[in-house]
């Protein structure tokens, strides 16, 4: 599929630009995380999925140029026939399969995201220039941050995990900036925490630049953020899924390793370590 075809950049595309109010950012970013479906929802299912009200998608839709949310469905609608009749005639699938093929199409979305290297390579050049190098993410967001840290450790000199909230977490972005930070590189999922807001904005204000890993372009980080790289989450079972944040994770993990010239040097001196440790099982 061509990237202009499909339903969730054109949304993007649609979106781009604008001036959203944060009610209007909900109804954007619920509409991206159902792509492939929204055009064919009503006003009111997509405010019951955005959890807003049914003016609030009409006015949504005049804010966008539209004469109402019909018009936004038909124009959604136009090459939405197609794609849905690609699909064949298969078997239809039961709720487990139905989240791992959301998951897939999420990650083909990403892949066309980054069919544009740019935003990723530059994010990468920001994060290994930065001597710390401080990781956040909470609650949700915790375990892409420790992935993230925990590999990226092996290749930056000094990589500082923040995956704790609380009064401190300030204290420690002020320690990462006094110790010469530059950077602070952030993965932000829902339900975002008002203190990952409140601490991106700090850090911002202490001078950093922030580089956040989120699950959409309207995210409530965005407005704290430098360089934001979304990538959606799955919602299809009572917890949401996270492939996608976490190969955008691993990529960005590549692009800062380039612009590392030290780091295929350090990875030759962990292995060496390791196995004369006899550090793992072969």
């Amino acid at each position: 599929m061509n990237t202009a075809d499909s339903p969730a950049m054109r949304l993007q595309a649609l979106f781009e630009g604008r001036r959203l109010t944060p009610t209007q950012r909900r109804i954007a970013h619920s509409m991206v995380r159902r792509a492939a479906d929204v055009a064919f929802l009503s006003s009111v299912e997509l405010a019951e999925l955005a959890g807003v009200s049914q003016p609030s998608v009409t006015r949504f839709a005049v804010a966008l140029g539209f004469d109402g949310y019909p018009a936004l469905r038909r124009y959604l609608r136009e090459a939405a026939p197609a794609e849905r009749a690609a699909g064949g005639t298969a078997a239809p699938y039961n709720a487990y399969q139905r989240a791992v093929e959301a998951e897939i199409d999420n990650l083909r979305h990403l892949a066309e995201v980054l069919a544009d290297p740019r935003p990723v390579q530059r994010a990468g050049r920001v994060l290994a220039a930065s001597r710390p190098l401080p990781v956040l993410g909470l609650r949700a967001a915790a375990a892409q941050a420790y992935g993230f840290a925990y590999f990226a450790a092996k290749v930056h000199p000094d990589v500082r995990l923040l995956d704790e909230g609380g009064t401190m977490l300030q204290d420690r972005v002020d320690g990462a900036v006094r110790a010469g930070a530059s950077a602070l590189l952030c993965f932000a999922l829902p339900r975002h925490p008002r203190e990952v807001v409140d601490a991106l904005t700090h850090a911002r204000e202490a001078g950093l630049t922030v580089v956040t890993v989120a699950d959409s372009a309207f995210a409530p980080v965005a407005r704290a953020s430098d360089l934001l790289l979304p990538a959606a989450v799955g919602t299809g079972l009572a917890f949401d899924t996270v492939c996608a944040p976490m190969l955008l994770g691993r990529v960005l993990l590549e692009a800062m390793c380039d612009g590392l010239p030290d780091a295929q040097a350090r990875l030759e001196e962990f292995d060496a370590r390791a196995a004369a440790r006899g550090l793992f099982v072969e």
